[in-house]
């Protein structure tokens, strides 16, 4: 696999699963929730859950191409603000827009 095209793969999964809390009332969007809405607190343990999943896989394809590099807390704190910043949209959406 070409090094550019797993970049825009874990760009775009990154995209879509920063917004999957805020689109729909399914937890992980497959199992069902008895509520009506889902809560606040359940939306944000969720986007955590998916943060470390794109991260996942975003090292399974750095471990296909070759090395793989060794991540500190920096690298963490950034990433993890990145995919608050793309989660904006979906949070709109769900919130703010009335």
């Amino acid at each position: 696999m070409n090094t550019t095209f797993s970049v825009w793969i874990i760009i775009i999964l990154a995209i879509f699963c920063a917004n999957l809390p805020f689109l729909n009332e399914r937890l992980l969007a497959i199992i069902p929730i008895r509520q009506s809405e889902k809560p606040f607190w359940l939306r944000l343990i969720e986007l955590v859950i998916l943060y470390f999943v794109i991260g996942f896989i975003a090292r399974l394809l750095e471990a296909q191409m070759g090395n793989v590099s060794d991540q500190k807390w920096e690298f963490f704190a950034i990433t993890s603000f990145l995919f608050l910043v793309l989660a904006y949209p979906g949070f709109v959406l769900r919130y703010l827009r009335k």
